[in-house]
Parts: structure tokens; C-alpha cells; sequence
């Protein structure tokens, strides 16, 4: 029997791994991560731009472990829920999650520096700063007007772990939450997300559970996605050796639910053009999560193979290693990663990772343990009247 605290760590320790391993090949196409790389392996990989000139680099560093915004999103979550010790919802992104991310320095490993998550953040993340502190805006209304993406998916693990084996309550409350920073399929995949996790923490919870309880919930693009992405890898399971076979069939199925394509990068040609790029639409999907649940799929729930062919299949591939990495870690425990590599994190990254899975795991037991009493109190309620 896994342990819940297990669990916790699994799934935290999951997305950090998932991240560090798809941190340095983030941006680059399939065919570039093969010919540079093969595939990746570990943690302990150079990054692709690390000898380019620091402009290039945009200041950062990348490789041999370190994480990226992912990661620390999720540890920032994690402390909110530390902090109130019960459910979230949209107010508490616009309160104590933004102070979380934008008044609190923290060593960030990327900038080798102390300073504020916000200036880490992508541009889409930075908008619940504009929103919420600049705009003053209703909270539920934070997610308008952003770019469309994958921002609040990769983080909602902690939604999901709170609502540990009640993957409704997991999803809404991650699209209570995440509508202050997401709108349309980005809150749609934020509500999946944090749903299979949940779904993960059930003792005996299959593959096959964790698809089924997505789709279930799941709503328009998002939904088609994940059903035919799940659908092409249990079809390749017998090929899954042959990655050029399943990148290809995998990338032909969700091109039907995401116009991007290879080409992710923003550049000056691409100004004023008219596009459906990162636009909402009740058709399309993110890719990282039915990316992600494909990889699960076509390695039968293997943590380490799922994560190393997710983050070497291209593009947005540390948000992929993020997905993977933290439901395959709530279902199979902590033991699913290597010791050596979760070392390497906690050095590295300078977060205390461990002691944060340590008192969020209290919390997230505690906020159970209220629900289950708050159920067992009405229950006894109602047959009262009965």
C-alpha cells in the first residue's frame, strides 16, 4: 500500500523531475531533440542553448536539473493551501496566490538569483499580476482577455491532491480557481488536470481509470483531444519502440484540436497576422495534456518511460514532463522516481521540496478530513429527517 504522504511526494516530486527533464529541450521539434540528443534520459542533461551568447539565453540557465516556472507555480499553490488550510477558489488566486508570486522572493534556480516569481514568468502568468493588482478586477474575471495556454493546467496538481480520490471536486474547484488566470481551454485543461490526479490517489486506480475519469469530465476540443490522442497510443502500444511512428500519428491527432504546430516561437514575421493561435474556441485543446495521457497510455502507466518519450517528443516539452510526472506520481508513489535524481532536484533547484511535500501533505490531509466530517455530519442530518 502506497502511502498518502507518498503520494503528495510523488506527485511534487513528479513535476519537478518532469520539468528539469523537459526543461532543456523545451521549443526544439522532435526531429531537432533526436538528432541533438536521441532521447532524454535524465535530470542530469546540458541545455540545448547553454552555448549560446546570455542574450540568447535570455538571462537564464537550464540543464543538470534545474526547474522552471512549473514547478515553482506549483510550490506557490502549495503554500497558499499551507496558509488557508481549506478549498480555493478565484478570490484566493486574486489574495494570497499573488502574493505568492509577486511580493514574496524565493531563489529562483533559472536566474541563479533571490528575487520575485513574477520575474520569471511568462507573459500569460503575468497577466493575473495585471489583472488582479493593476485592474482590480472581479476575480472570476481574472482569465480574460489572456493568451490561451497551458499556464494553469501545469500548476493545478495540488487542486487535485487536496481532493485526493474525488476527481469532481478536483475539477471544480481548479476551474473555481483557475478562472482568475485562464479562460477557455486553458481553464478547461486546469480542471482535467487537477481531476486525474485526484483520480491517481485512489489505491488501485488503473491507466484506463485515469482516461475515463478525464473524459468524463472533459468538455468540447479538450475532451475530443484527450479521446483521440488516448485512442492513436493504445493503438501504437505494440510500436511504442518506434518513437518516429508514434511522434508522427500523435502530432497528426492533435493538430486537429491546436493550429501551432512546430513553429511555437513568436517572431516579428508573424506580427498582425490573423491566426487561432492561443485564441479561445470551444474546438480546441492545449497539447501538453492529452500529450501527456498518451504517453501514460502507450507505456501502460511506466512513470520514467512516459516522461523521457513525453519530453523528447518536442515543443512545449517541460509542461508535458510536469503533466506526466505528477499523475504518474500520485499513482505510483515517490519509489517511482530515482533517488539519485530527486537528490540532484533538491540540490540544485534550492527549494526544499521535501519539506514543502511534508507540511502540504498535512494540510491537504487536514482539508480531507473536514470534508469527510462535514459529509458524515450531513448525512446524519439528513437521515433525521428521513
Amino acid at each position: 500500500m502506497i502511502s498518502f504522504a507518498d503520494r503528495v511526494k510523488g506527485a511534487i516530486f513528479g513535476t519537478a523531475y518532469g520539468d528539469a527533464m523537459g526543461a532543456v529541450v523545451e521549443k526544439l521539434t522532435y526531429r531537432e531533440i533526436k538528432e541533438k540528443y536521441g532521447r532524454v534520459e535524465t535530470v542530469m542533461t546540458k541545455w540545448w542553448k547553454a552555448d549560446l551568447p546570455e542574450a540568447a539565453r535570455q538571462g537564464r540557465r537550464r540543464g543538470w536539473g534545474i526547474v522552471t516556472d512549473d514547478t515553482l507555480m506549483t510550490l506557490a499553490l502549495m503554500n497558499v493551501y499551507v496558509t488557508e488550510r481549506r478549498h480555493l477558489d478565484a478570490y484566493d488566486l486574486a489574495n494570497e496566490f499573488v502574493k505568492e508570486i509577486a511580493f514574496r522572493p524565493k531563489y529562483i534556480p533559472e536566474l541563479d538569483q533571490e528575487t520575485v516569481l513574477m520575474d520569471r514568468l511568462f507573459y500569460p502568468e503575468k497577466h493575473i499580476f495585471n489583472r488582479h493588482v493593476l485592474a482590480n478586477c472581479e476575480p472570476r474575471e481574472g482569465g480574460y482577455g489572456n493568451m490561451v495556454n497551458c499556464g494553469a493546467a501545469m500548476y493545478m496538481a495540488p487542486v487535485g491532491i487536496v481532493n485526493a480520490c474525488n476527481p469532481k471536486g478536483a475539477y471544480d474547484e481548479a476551474i473555481l480557481f483557475a478562472s482568475g488566470h485562464q479562460v477557455s481551454y486553458g481553464l478547461e485543461a486546469a480542471g482535467v488536470m487537477a481531476c486525474c490526479v485526484a483520480k491517481a490517489f485512489e489505491p488501485g486506480a488503473t491507466v484506463e481509470d485515469i482516461v475515463s475519469t478525464a473524459l468524463q469530465y472533459a468538455k468540447d476540443g479538450t475532451k475530443g483531444a484527450i479521446h483521440d490522442l488516448c485512442e492513436t497510443a493504445a493503438a501504437l502500444k505494440d510500436r511504442k519502440d518506434d518513437r518516429d511512428e508514434v511522434v508522427r500519428r500523435f502530432h497528426a491527432a492533435i493538430s486537429r484540436y491546436s493550429p501551432m504546430g512546430d513553429d511555437v516561437n513568436r517572431r516579428i514575421d508573424k506580427v498582425g497576422l490573423p491566426s487561432n493561435h492561443y485564441t479561445p474556441s470551444r474546438l480546441f485543446s492545449i497539447e501538453e495534456l492529452p500529450l501527456a495521457l498518451a504517453y501514460i497510455v502507450l507505456h501502460d502507466g511506466n512513470f520514467r518511460e512516459a516522461v523521457k518519450d513525453g519530453v523528447s517528443s518536442g515543443r512545449d516539452t517541460d509542461s508535458i514532463g510536469v503533466m506526466i510526472g505528477a499523475i504518474l506520481g500520485a499513482m505510483h508513489g515517490i519509489a517511482a522516481i530515482p533517488a539519485e535524481e530527486i537528490a540532484i532536484l533538491e540540490q540544485v533547484n534550492r527549494q526544499n521540496i521535501e519539506q514543502h511535500c511534508r507540511q502540504f501533505a498535512e494540510t491537504a490531509a487536514f482539508i480531507i478530513q473536514q470534508d469527510l466530517d462535514m459529509h458524515t455530519k450531513r448525512m446524519q442530518q439528513l437521515h433525521s429527517m428521513m
